[in-house]
């Protein structure tokens, strides 16, 4: 009898401890580790736990999750046996994340906003009388009617006219007091909701086991895909001679749920590898291939979707570059180069910020500067007269590698003037990386056909044409500049058609491709002339775009 009842006892028990209240608590957020395509953040909660099982809401978590990412932890008397997330639990107890700083205003608002309602319809139906009355002034009928009738109905106009009216400005004015009162009650709710976090909907239901009454605390680990960076930067050059001065920066954008307030922010290159799987080998049979002719079938279809998906991909990458060109993106600026660390791995560059950081969860773009350093450069103009007569400034840099550069877009700022975008692509496989540092106006350069030595000739059954250019350089600055300079002569594919080379300058030649190349050197203030030109024979009943 005594087993019988110690065993209904523990049931009662757990089902009394499951019955319990829920206990809520507030997750505040510690740390955010941004990945190019997601962000891995880290919580603390504490609170107070009884001895035995019991169910625990920890609120203020990101509105998107990864789950099967979650990671929580807590002391070893603590056992987590089950945990779930939602962003639509239905809280049936009073939740401690309701403040009562705010509750007492949300309360008043309803309150004002049922009596407004109730006013609003007493206005209304006041209203509609009003409109009645006056609707319906015909006294008498068809027999007509005396003086006294007639006085009589004005009497109960007039009164029954001036006591609606009288209700109808009363209720009115009610009305703006409530309406002035309603707005009062928002402006103290949205006051005193901005000096909290951003409270988001998604929330951690967890089911503990705890071995000992008393305070607990809790690490929550998780990713979101909700946030992302990129890196961009500011490339200065004051003077052809000086070095490249790069700042390094990122854009950093998040829509978690959560506003990011004075966390330990870190950046991370490459994608967080949210599978965490080993890949695994199987065997690589080979045979002949074997195809059968069905309709709609394509043995290449794979390959063509796989080479669609890059051209997407690549038009894509374009479009969003191109329309970052275009588009003046308004950052939030922040210098903080002076407390970042930065951490290379076999796998991925980190910066670590060393200072509390804010990125609200709006999907805006935030900039924050990670590094600023110089580069030292080789400088050389390039220009290529036939397809444009702009020169642009090339600057090699050797050695990149030391430097933890990542793909991405430039803003060039050269001679203290905004000259354009660029991309830095450290990735490539060759020993130097050339920038495009835009184009210099004084750098003048024109390219122009000399008719006296120009035309076409009939010679028998062959028609000779002779095209000779001037090629001039000048350079409008006080410094020294190298400069390389190409132009094109075209290459015959068919037997009857003979190109010659007649002026070349002392070009190098290139024959494979039709080019041929100078390299110049001019003083500030010095000009160079070039002269190019190539002779075309072919069939004279025969035409040649030329």
């Amino acid at each position: 009898m005594k087993k019988n009842l110690t065993i209904v006892t523990l049931a009662l028990t757990t089902v009394m401890t499951w019955a319990q209240k829920p206990v809520f608590t507030p997750a505040k957020l510690e740390s955010a580790r941004v990945y190019f395509n997601s962000a891995e953040l880290t919580h603390k909660a504490k609170l107070k736990l009884p001895k035995g099982t019991s169910e625990v809401v920890i609120t203020n978590v990101a509105d998107y999750l990864n789950e099967p990412t979650i990671q929580i932890g807590s002391i070893s008397e603590v056992t987590v046996m089950a945990i779930q997330y939602s962003n639509r639990y239905v809280e049936e107890y009073d939740s401690p994340v309701d403040s009562p700083l705010l509750k007492p205003v949300r309360d008043s608002i309803k309150l004002v906003q049922t009596e407004l309602k109730k006013v609003n319809n007493a206005i209304d139906v006041e209203s509609r009388t009003i409109a009645l009355l006056d609707s319906n002034q015909k006294v008498g009928g068809e027999q007509g009617t005396t003086t006294a009738e007639v006085m009589k109905m004005v009497d109960y106009y007039k009164t029954k006219r001036l006591q609606l009216s009288t209700e109808l400005d009363k209720l009115n004015e009610k009305k703006d007091d409530l309406n002035t009162r309603l707005t009062n009650l928002q402006d103290k709710l949205a006051f005193n909701e901005g000096k909290s976090e951003k409270s988001s909907k998604g929330k951690l239901i967890i089911q503990v086991m705890n071995d000992r009454e008393g305070e607990v605390p809790f690490q929550i680990k998780y990713l979101t895909n909700a946030a992302s960076w990129k890196p961009f930067y500011d490339l200065r050059v004051e003077k052809i001679n000086s070095p490249v001065k790069v700042v390094y920066k990122a854009d950093v954008k998040q829509s978690s749920g959560i506003d990011w307030r004075g966390v330990n922010l870190s950046l991370t290159s490459g994608v967080a590898n949210q599978s965490n799987v080993i890949p695994t080998w199987s065997t690589w049979f080979l045979d002949y291939n074997t195809y059968l002719t069905t309709a709609g079938y394509n043995r290449n279809a794979n390959k063509k979707l796989n080479v669609m998906a890059d051209m997407s991909a690549k038009m894509s990458y374009e479009a969003e570059s191109s329309s970052m060109l275009n588009d003046a993106v308004v950052y939030e600026e922040s210098t903080m180069s002076n407390f970042t660390q930065v951490n290379e791995s076999q796998l991925n560059v980190s910066f670590d910020i060393n200072i509390p950081y804010t990125v609200m969860s709006n999907n805006k773009s935030h900039s924050v500067t990670l590094n600023d350093f110089a580069i030292p450069a080789e400088y050389k103009y390039y220009v290529a007269p036939k397809l444009d007569l702009n020169a642009y400034l090339v600057a090699t840099i050797k050695d990149y590698g030391n430097y933890n550069l990542l793909a991405g877009e430039a803003n060039v700022i050269f001679d203290g003037v905004y000259v354009g975008k660029t991309m830095l692509n450290p990735a490539n496989t060759e020993e130097e990386m050339k920038l495009n540092m835009g184009k210099d106006p004084k750098v003048a350069v024109t390219r122009i056909l000399l008719k006296d030595k120009s035309g076409t000739k009939m010679l028998s059954s062959k028609k000779s044409q002779n095209f000779v250019y001037d090629i001039t350089i000048r350079n409008n600055k006080a410094e020294q500049i190298d400069i390389q300079v190409e132009d094109q002569y075209p290459i015959s594919s068919n037997k009857d058609i003979e190109v010659e080379l007649t002026e070349t300058s002392s070009g190098k030649l290139n024959e494979e491709k039709g080019l041929v190349k100078w390299d110049l050197r001019l003083k500030g203030n010095d000009s160079k002339s070039l002269r190019f030109g190539y002779q075309v024979r072919y069939d004279k009943n025969q035409n040649l775009n030329l």
